[in-house]
């Protein structure tokens, strides 16, 4: 699976940085996207879904619901067909969005999706 970790970031002690390393050890291949970082966890980062070439299978959004509404128009246009909205990034008009986009929503940690826990990633 290709998962897109929509605001990736270096600083270990986040849950989208911990999220880049349960997918990856999960064997996943990771895609982090933030406006302002280079390297995540050794893995290149873009800075919005419609600069990644390749498919992406699902998106894991570590983002406010506010800058969410424009991730998901671009993952609509990049042809994401779902989502996971982390706890912090829900909002019931973004859930709305996305069905009008046809677009699952998974409103769960993605972490614990897979099966792992936040907790087993260290902060340091």
């Amino acid at each position: 699976m290709t998962i897109a970790i929509i605001g990736a970031t270096s600083r270990r002690d986040k849950f989208a940085n911990k999220a880049v390393r349960a997918f990856l050890e999960h064997g996943d291949s990771v895609i982090p996207i933030h406006p302002a970082e280079q390297i995540v966890e050794g893995q290149t980062v873009y800075k919005s879904v419609l600069d990644v070439e390749q498919e992406i299978d699902i998106a894991s959004f570590y983002i406010n619901a506010q800058i969410g509404h424009r991730v998901l128009e671009e993952c609509a246009q990049k042809n994401i067909r779902r989502v996971i909205l982390n706890p912090g990034a829900r909002s019931d008009e973004l859930t709305q969005r996305a069905q009008e986009l046809n677009i699952e929503v998974l409103e769960t940690c993605s972490i614990r999706w897979i099966g792992r826990a936040p907790s087993e990633f260290a902060d340091a």
